[in-house]
């Protein structure tokens, strides 16, 4: 039986939303509900989701978690703050007069932008996809919101009708979320904080601001853009259902939330969290570090008005867990996701069968978008089971690019990596990882650190107080840990064979144009 102030996060991602109840005490998850979320493929390369589908999973999942702790016995009125983690970088246009979405959301993983990414790299000096890395931390790419955006106000009529009347408002998921459930057209709050913006190519990582400079290169209104605030402070009340009044007070994108709930406080520590990408960040203090290795310099938190911004290092995979997905909605060679660790354990090895998972081009370190995924080393002997296996291998290989290159940023070889996320329930996956990397693999025992950092961040909000950050008071983290059971020799050889089907990968698809639709929806 919980006792005392509770603090509910929710975390709303690519493939799903949830709500989850801590005890901010314990750290300990009272409830919790999620509701899967169905993506929209329009097109080859294109991915979205309805923004009401999203709004209406997230209620669900507040509703649904509050019944179960009505269930429990506990006294809703115990939850005494609410905080957000989400999917980066998605984009949302929506009419601010009548709270209506104006284009389905366009998530982080599409590539329909990549001719205008192509163009802008082509019109750049000397053809440098860094030219804006100074101030955003960011090469220009698919991925990031500006170029989503520039897209919208290029083929929707809807949103440039909107954008002219003075009607359109742009935000992440975050500022969606929190406009809808502060009232949306009667008073909503409309806000991100600065992590979500420092992923959009428009935000000035040192000055903490919206860059005039950056909005003029894109062609982007200021006018629709959200007010920037820190990550733990209290933006608007809930305005209906069973948590009406509770204050919004913390806002983190998802893996942002995660290094705070690994408590990733210090310069040098690091976690990779296992989503449907992967998204290894390193904390480095006070100044952000640009990178020369292909990483992105991004916002890790700043936890108060009054408290410092906090900078971190980060390397992006966009297809991790998303590939077991596509095995089992796409190939139907599973049924569920737990089973494609069966199947891998069934072989225990590829047999010289390797996957390249480029679904949305490379991310770091390549910040290709000319790639596309590839299966190759196939034989007669080759069956679903090995194509399990080269899958999980596929995150483990991309992965360990990513510490390279972290490895190669600091100047120092990580001796052990933290990790979470959903897949790190995979006991076969977390074991190849360590295989795969020659260093130990540790988890911790509960596995919901994106959550629990949203949690974290709203609960020791100013005006909330029931969650200190102090390190004294920070929960003890109990470990699993996964050691290498195979000679570096033998991980190294492998993790050659992959890094060429990589380079076979690459230069597959260039664009002479968008795809465009009419876009309407």
């Amino acid at each position: 039986m919980a006792t005392g102030p509770l603090v509910g996060a929710i975390d709303q991602g690519t493939s799903s939303s949830r709500f989850l109840v801590f005890n901010p005490k314990t750290a300990e998850i009272i409830v919790q509900h999620q509701v899967e979320i169905l993506q929209k493929l329009p097109q080859a390369g294109w991915a979205e989701e309805d923004p009401r589908e999203i709004l209406r999973s997230v209620f669900e999942c507040v509703e649904k978690a509050c019944d179960k702790l009505k269930q429990q016995k506990i006294d809703i009125s115990s939850v005494k703050a609410i905080g957000v983690s989400n999917q980066r970088e998605t984009t949302i246009l929506w009419d601010k007069k009548t709270g209506q979405p104006l284009y389905n959301a366009i998530l982080w993983l599409d590539l329909r932008t990549q001719s205008t990414v192509e163009k802008l790299i082509n019109n750049a000096p000397n053809k440098d996809k860094n030219i804006l890395q100074e101030k955003t931390g960011l090469p220009i790419s698919t991925y990031f919101s500006a170029v989503k955006l520039r897209w919208l106000l290029d083929n929707v009529e809807k949103v440039r009708k909107a954008v002219a009347d003075g009607r359109a408002m742009f935000g992440t998921v975050d500022s969606w979320l929190i406009w809808c459930l502060t009232g949306a057209h009667e008073g909503g709050v409309h806000c991100t904080d600065v992590t979500n913006a420092s992923r959009t190519m428009l935000f000035n990582i040192h000055t903490l601001k919206w860059d005039p400079e950056l909005c003029q290169f894109f062609d982007i209104p200021m006018s629709i853009l959200p007010e920037v605030r820190s990550s733990s402070e209290i933006y608007g009340l809930m305005r209906c259902g069973s948590l009406a009044q509770v204050p919004i007070s913390g806002c983190l994108g998802d893996q942002h939330a995660a290094l705070v709930g690994q408590m990733c406080f210090k310069p040098g520590q690091s976690k990779n969290t296992y989503g449907t990408g992967c998204f290894l960040l390193s904390n480095t203090g006070e100044k952000p570090i640009i990178s020369k290795h292909g990483l992105l310099t991004t916002l890790a938190y700043k936890l108060g008005k009054n408290n410092p911004a906090i900078y971190a290092l980060e390397g992006s995979v966009a297809i991790g867990g998303a590939l077991v997905r596509w095995l089992r909605d796409n190939l139907h060679i599973i049924t569920t996701a737990e089973e494609v660790e069966k199947l891998a354990a069934s072989v225990g090895s590829s047999h010289g069968c390797y996957f390249v998972p480029a679904f949305s081009g490379l991310y770091a370190p390549y910040w290709d978008t000319t790639a596309r995924g590839i299966i190759c080393g196939i034989t007669q002997y080759t069956n679903r089971n090995h194509i399990a296996f080269a899958a999980l291998e596929a995150v483990a290989f991309q992965t360990r690019e990513l510490l390279e290159a972290m490895n190669k940023e600091s100047g120092i070889d990580q001796s052990s990596l933290q990790v979470d996320g959903g897949m790190t329930a995979n006991k076969i996956m977390m074991q190849l990882q360590s295989d795969v990397l020659c260093i130990p693999v540790v988890k911790p025992a509960m596995a919901e650190t994106t959550a629990l950092g949203a949690a974290m961040a709203a609960g020791a909000a100013d005006g909330v107080g029931v969650w200190s950050l102090s390190p004294d008071d920070l929960s003890a983290v109990v470990w699993e840990t996964f050691e290498p059971q195979i000679e570096p020799a033998e991980s190294n050889q492998r993790f050659a064979k992959w890094k060429l089907a990589v380079e076979k990968s690459r230069g597959w698809e260039n664009t002479e144009s968008d795809g465009n639709g009419t876009g309407e929806c």
